[in-house]
């Protein structure tokens, strides 16, 4: 085989690669792990095999990652919960956009999701003993069906202390 074919090969299996949702690297199992925030005692199911890039600090304690081309970001936070708020109040005080898609507020928790251009976002909140333990996640829209295992599961396992 010539160099020039096997640069094509080479050249459709990346570019068929590029339009791989996350989970179809379901041949692949996804790699869970727990990340904790030892202050806080803040922790979650954390897929690493996804998220591998850290990207930064948030606000109070905790760390963001995205996927290695970036397009999807994971956060977890922990921040204290200075003025005792409620999941709803709290909530309140960040000024949510109007049209969100889903929003479940109970006495120790918040979700809320919806779609910001070609993006969804995701943000869930617990609150335990003056701490306010969060994760958000935003994911291209154009795979949200395959994301949805992997928000349920990192949502569900979200704890604080």
């Amino acid at each position: 085989m010539s160099d020039w074919e096997n640069a094509i090969r080479l050249a459709i299996a990346l570019a068929s690669l590029a339009f791989v949702p996350c989970t179809a690297a379901s041949a692949q199992p996804v790699r869970w792990t727990t990340y904790t925030i030892p202050e806080t005692g803040t922790s979650v199911d954390f897929p690493a095999s996804i998220f591998t890039d850290v990207a930064g600090k948030p606000d109070g304690r905790g760390q963001r990652f995205r996927t290695a081309d970036g397009r999807a970001d994971f956060t977890i936070q922990a921040v204290p919960n200075v003025s005792n708020d409620s999941p709803a109040a709290f909530l309140a005080k960040k000024l949510p956009p109007p049209r969100i898609q889903y929003k479940r507020v109970t006495s120790r928790f918040f979700a809320v999701s919806s779609y910001k251009g070609d993006k969804v976002w995701y943000d869930r909140c617990n609150f335990s003993s003056g701490n306010v333990h969060c994760v958000l996640i935003n994911y291209p829209a154009s795979e949200e069906h395959d994301w949805d295992d992997i928000v349920t599961r990192i949502s569900l396992s979200l704890r604080g202390r």
